[in-house]
């Protein structure tokens, strides 16, 4: 029991402390303690009591108030807060830690809500809490003078970040009437470093953390004229809650995040050196594509341009780019970034910082829900992040490597399994999914097969779990479905309806991965690296999907038998084995055999949404798959008591990770783009007029039309484009677009004859017979593009090139700013 000094020197006990902080006060104050004196002398709330004001450096008469109601109660104390004002927690901070009740109560100087409703706040406590927060959200809660709307407005959108932030579960961490057990109080307050209006939320966290319970009390409240709070204080508490959450981040997780954006910034190092004349030759064309993707978004935005769609390339007919996932999650936000240093380096930007990212969200998500050993989950998200499928889709995808969202969305679907807040976590769960749609709808649908794997592995295992869980699990599933669909439907319904829009993409008969794939290593391993083995057993050094290397393989083994009796082992292991299953696609031959056996992929295959996917990209959910069974097996190697049992066991773990390090990314001096174009000499060739055609939609500009056109082999042209602003459009380029009447999938505009012509010539060098039929179905290719324009750069076969266009043309080129220049207009 607390005690406080009496006259005479006795010491009696304190059941109760009011502390009230005061700043300029004077014209409030004397009507409030008056309140509370009167209330707590007439009810039994505390037969023993202090009411403590603390001056928080008012230049009013607040003092003088206080020392008139002291010289009536020697109950009223006056605290100094000192000569200048500090905010409201440091006012809190001095009366709570001057105070000795066995409770310690709370309350503004306007006394908003009432003295009576401690009443409400005391029953809480009794009832085993150790802190009651008045609040003005919770269901009963009565409001009988609201403020402004603008603040009230304010004071929610707060009250919803710091619940996400800070407090979940807490609807108002505001209200100025709280009471709280006192010694517990006095430690909060002690360890508390806030001095504004954040403190409260400091406080409750500290409370959350020490696992003591606390409750929302509904109360009466009343909006007081005369609030020392000002619009700005908003944004003050927003930044201490910004100060709190950095100081509450364990070293062990800062060190993890660091290094993993270390060990980011390693791999892409080659385009670091230079991120405007470096390139990553195992992208292929893919970061010419990208950097456009990048470009135009933010060139769309800044002309108020639908960024759905475009005919900068494959003009006349245009480019559906929410079919093309030009990431508009991350190419909107970065437009600014784009437009202010370029497209390579937003592009270098987002994949470094999104695998880092990446690799974060898995680390959260292993601490949370796996382990809780830090250099555990450090090692499992590090495979998780920087696994070689992964590697090698660092090249050229970012909607491959940056999944930060994936993890966050596994754990809020797990958090829909508990049933505690369905409603809220649904509506989470549903604005994830639709953003992660923004980044990429391949990996959210390959992560939904390998949640789904896991669901029904652990709920066989587990069958009262499963029991427990699938009607909170399916009932938010509905309501994340219905916050999702509204978001989505309109970019959804142009992607698959609207203008070039297309059906399902031909991939080969070979996308998936052979069994010796599982087992091998990647080009870019650092020790054990094949680059001649990786390309007999993937499409292209990007699609690299497979890949783990055989030690890892049997290390995982040896953990799935090792901790078999565990469900969550097993349900991993189940899902590492069908992903690995489907991704060998509908049929696959075993090695060093002629059986082909058939795969269930062929299940999936013709089926929407699926007859698109790489189905050798399957493999890939084994990344954080083994990452989490790595996580497992370290956690249990570190609690081991043996030293020999430890040291053998990282022993195969470090040989089992070594393999399959990765190097850097390779990378090679760009090539530069032509002056022609960098000076702006093009702007002399073509009418840049963009006005649209009421009948056809088309823009009434001519187009520059590189020789060959740009495709998925050569997409040089895109950085053209974009170094010159978008100042003219080009038909041709590298992206997905419908073929047919069937509408199949191809990559590339629809070929015609001259763009077939000019490609054959490019990749043979031969020149075929170019008569009068040639010239007059080119003249009708270069009306359907409105050329202005044909421009041809040095590069192989060039002389045989410009001999088919000058045949094509009846006339020269001319050789201006480093590339041969044929002037349409000539002899119009």
């Amino acid at each position: 029991m607390s005690t406080t000094p009496k006259a005479g020197g006795a010491k009696l006990s304190v059941d109760l402390s009011v502390v009230v902080p005061a700043y300029n006060e004077e014209d409030r104050l004397a009507p409030t303690l008056d309140a509370i004196i009167d209330h707590l002398a007439a009810t039994e709330a505390a037969a023993r009591w202090e009411v403590i004001v603390v001056d928080d450096g008012s230049t009013d008469g607040t003092a003088e108030v206080v020392a008139a109601v002291t010289a009536r109660d020697a109950r009223v104390q006056l605290v100094s807060g000192g000569p200048r004002n500090r905010g409201k927690g440091h006012a809190l901070r001095l009366g709570v830690l001057a105070s000795h009740g066995r409770r310690v109560l709370l309350t503004d100087a306007d006394l908003a809500a009432p003295i009576d409703e401690l009443e409400r706040l005391d029953k809480a406590l009794s009832d085993g809490h150790t802190a009651a927060i008045g609040s003005r959200e919770a269901p009963g809660a009565h409001i009988e003078r609201h403020q402004h709307r603008l603040r009230e407005a304010l004071g929610r959108a707060g009250n919803f970040l710091i619940r996400g932030v800070a407090v979940p579960g807490i609807r108002d961490t505001q209200c100025g009437f709280k009471l709280f057990d006192g010694d517990r109080a006095r430690e909060a307050f002690a360890a508390s470093r806030l001095n504004g209006f954040g403190i409260d939320v400091e406080i409750l966290r500290y409370f959350r953390r020490s696992g003591w319970p606390v409750v929302e009390v509904p109360v009466r409240w009343s909006h007081q004229p005369g609030s020392k709070i000002r619009p700005h204080d908003y944004a003050r508490v927003l930044g201490e809650l910004a100060v709190l959450r950095a100081r509450s981040v364990r070293p062990a997780d800062a060190f993890a995040v660091t290094f993993f954006l270390l060990m980011s910034v390693a791999l892409h190092i080659g385009r670091w050196l230079d991120p405007n004349g470096r390139y990553l030759p195992d992208s292929l064309q893919d970061q010419n594509q990208w950097e456009w993707f990048f470009a135009v978004t933010a060139d769309n935005l800044v002309h108020l341009r639908n960024p759905l769609f475009t005919t900068f390339q494959g003009f006349p007919d245009g480019v559906n780019l929410m079919a093309n996932t030009v990431m508009l999650g991350l190419s909107v936000p970065f437009a600014p970034v784009t437009l202010a240093l370029g497209p390579a380096v937003t592009l270098a930007l987002v994949m470094t910082l999104g695998l880092a990212a990446t690799a974060a969200a898995w680390y959260w998500l292993i601490v949370r829900r796996v382990v809780r050993h830090r250099g555990a989950a450090f090692a499992g998200a590090a495979l998780a992040a920087f696994a070689p499928p992964m590697v090698s889709h660092a090249n050229a995808h970012p909607n491959f490597v940056v999944l930060f969202m994936i993890p966050l969305i596994v754990d809020r679907a797990l958090r829909l399994c508990t049933g505690a807040r369905t409603r809220r976590d649904g509506i989470v769960l549903g604005l994830m999914a639709a953003y992660q749609i923004f980044l990429g709808e391949e990996p959210l649908l390959l992560a939904a097969m390998g949640m789904l794997m896991f669901a029904a592995a652990y709920g066989l295992l587990r069958r009262d779990v499963a029991r427990d869980v699938w009607r909170p699990l399916l009932r938010g599933l509905g309501i994340a479905t219905l916050v999702t669909l509204p978001l989505v439907a309109l970019p959804l319904s142009w992607q698959f309806f609207g203008p070039q829009s297309y059906g399902n993409i031909a991939h080969g008969d070979n996308a998936g991965n052979s069994p010796l794939a599982l087992l091998s290593f990647a080009e870019r391993s650092l020790l054990a690296g094949d680059h001649d083995r990786a390309e007999a057993l993937s499409l292209n050094p990007t699609e690299q999907n497979a890949f783990y290397g055989w030690p890892l393989v049997l290390l995982a083994l040896g953990i799935v038998v090792r901790l078999w009796e565990r469900p969550l082992v097993k349900a991993l292991a189940v899902t590492a084995f069908g992903a690995a299953l489907l991704s060998l696609g509908p049929e696959f031959r075993l090695p060093q055999t002629d059986l082909v056996l058939p795969g269930p992929w062929a299940l999936l295959a013709e089926k929407p949404l699926f007859e698109s996917v790489i189905e050798g990209r399957v493999a890939m959910v084994c990344a954080p798959v083994l990452g989490m069974l790595l996580a497992i097996a370290c956690e249990r190697l570190a609690a081991v008591p043996g030293l020999g049992t430890r040291y053998v066991g990282f022993m195969a773990v470090t040989l089992a990770l070594l393999p399959i390090v990765p190097a850097p990314l390779k990378s090679v001096e760009r090539a530069e783009v032509p002056a022609f174009i960098a000076d702006g000499t093009w702007k002399s060739y073509i009418n840049t007029d963009t006005d649209t055609d009421a009948e056809t939609g088309v823009g009434a500009g001519e187009t520059l039309v590189p020789v060959p056109l740009p495709d998925p082999g050569n997409a040089e042209a895109l950085r053209w484009q974009t170094t010159a602003g978008f100042g003219f459009r080009m038909p041709g380029g590298y992206f997905n677009g419908p073929f047919g009447e069937d509408r199949v999938g191809i990559y590339g505009a629809v070929p015609r004859h001259t763009s077939n012509l000019l490609r054959d010539v490019r990749y043979t060098g031969k020149v075929p017979v170019i008569g009068v039929n040639w010239r007059a179905q080119a003249q009708k290719d270069f009306a359907y593009w409105h050329a202005g324009a044909l421009v041809l750069r040095p590069q192989p076969y060039d002389q045989q090139l410009r001999e088919a266009v000058e045949k094509l043309v009846g006339r020269p080129g001319k050789w201006v700013g480093g590339v041969w220049v044929w002037d349409l207009h000539e002899g119009d």
